[in-house]
């Protein structure tokens, strides 16, 4: 099982980063699994696919804004939960837009499995700041054991199939 891990954000904008963050802390916990690869991106849709295409699995970490859920929740979600919305950028595609899009045109590389893990920012941070905020930073190690459950899960389905 090839495996990318990718952590999404601008790390210069606080909680935003919390993608990236986690990416440098899991490059720290996974050593010597040559068949899992750990990137950081700060870019959406179609870069995106272009970052997890011939990998087998994808787990991707990123901040979400969701009203209805609480400053830090982290939620796991499969890419197939995710609505299809525009992305805020008029230039580019929302992920999910970039993948149905892959497939219509016959992209067989997209990894099998697309696993999220999110953590709930109630305002998405406009001021620079390299580093989260004690709120956010308090769920890193919740985040960090997510993605190595997730990991380990992966590798089982895969395996199973």
């Amino acid at each position: 099982m090839n495996t990318i891990i990718l952590g999404i954000g601008n790390p210069i904008l606080g909680d935003d980063g919390i993608g990236v963050h986690i990416a440098h802390r899991l490059q720290e916990k996974i050593v010597n699994q040559p068949n899992v690869t750990i990137e950081e991106a700060q870019t959406g849709g179609m870069n995106l696919i272009d970052i997890i295409r011939g990998y087998d699995c994808a787990i991707l970490i990123d901040a979400l804004c969701i009203p209805d859920l609480p400053q830090g929740q982290v939620k796991r979600l499969d890419v197939t939960d995710i609505e299809t919305v525009h992305s805020c950028n008029p230039h580019d595609v929302s992920l999910i837009e970039a993948i149905d899009l892959s497939k219509k045109i016959g992209d067989i590389t997209l990894p099998k499995m697309i696993t999220i893990i999110g953590v709930n920012l109630r305002n998405i941070p406009m001021e620079f700041d390299d580093t989260l905020s004690p709120e956010i930073q308090r769920v890193v190690p919740k985040v960090i054991q997510m993605v190595l459950s997730e990991l380990k899960s992966m590798d089982s389905k895969l395996k199973d199939e």
